[in-house]
């Protein structure tokens, strides 16, 4: 640390006081996979490390995404491998195909609309601001209302120039992830009454056992509304509740 400091600041801590802050660092959650495989519920679609839902629960820290990745990386490419063996590639529907173009290619046309950099900062600012560290109800709900005005602005956003290298034309095609991944994280948070792990609510500061037995999973509804659905965590096998038990 001293090195870093020295290097990359000027600080010497030795002498002066280091700023120290809390930092989101790992994504909790993630796409549901099969253990094996890493196969998603859509045919042929893999995961593997942060973006899967993995083993680590709540706490996940650098060298547990790093086994991650070792682990589950290779676990992926193999089946992926397997599976495109077996499979012939997937009939394209040029309609979809054509509706996908237009969307995407929409910023370039439109004129003094919004700034896609702004809703992005907008968007992490809120974020980091109410469904940071600290969680509560009443804030996260506030969340949840300037989320659906940015999914407005989202599609307002404008840009300029030409397709290659346009950074500003990526962050107009990555708000519509990251305010889904948003608003997930947020009503899942707000489903979960308690404090577990890494997710405290202010509101619900200790651990309900209620809440040990089942995983919050959001999925689209028909409508294209979010489900959030209790699903039960299946038993675990003897020999590992077994090593739980004497590690306790």
């Amino acid at each position: 640390m001293y090195h870093q400091f020295k290097q990359l600041a000027d600080i010497d801590i030795t002498e002066e006081a280091m700023e120290v802050g809390p930092t989101t660092h790992y994504m909790m959650g993630g796409v549901k996979v099969d253990a094996d495989s890493q196969m998603s519920d859509v045919a042929g679609l893999f995961a593997a490390g942060e973006c899967a839902a993995g083993l680590h629960g709540a706490n996940r820290l650098g060298g547990n995404s790093l086994s991650d990745l070792l682990v589950f990386g290779k676990r992926a490419g193999e089946y992926a491998a397997a599976y495109a063996k077996e499979n012939s590639l997937g009939a394209v529907n040029r309609d979809e195909l054509g509706s996908a173009e237009k969307w995407a290619l929409q910023p370039f046309e439109r004129k003094g609309s919004d700034n896609p950099y702004v809703v992005q900062h907008t968007l992490q600012d809120a974020m980091q601001e109410l469904v940071g560290i600290v969680r509560q109800e009443q804030e996260m709900r506030q969340v949840l209302e300037r989320i659906q005005e940015l999914k407005g602005a989202s599609g307002r956003v404008s840009v300029a120039g030409n397709r290659e290298y346009n950074s500003g034309w990526h962050t107009a095609l990555d708000l519509h992830c990251q305010l889904t991944v948003s608003e997930i994280v947020t009503r899942a948070a707000l489903e979960r009454k308690e404090s577990r792990g890494a997710h405290f609510r202010d509101d619900f500061p200790t651990k309900d056992k209620q809440y040990d037995g089942f995983n919050i999973v959001v999925r689209k509804g028909a409508g294209g509304e979010m489900q959030l659905i209790h699903e039960p965590i299946p038993p675990m096998r003897e020999d590992l509740q077994q090593i739980i038990q004497e590690m306790k």
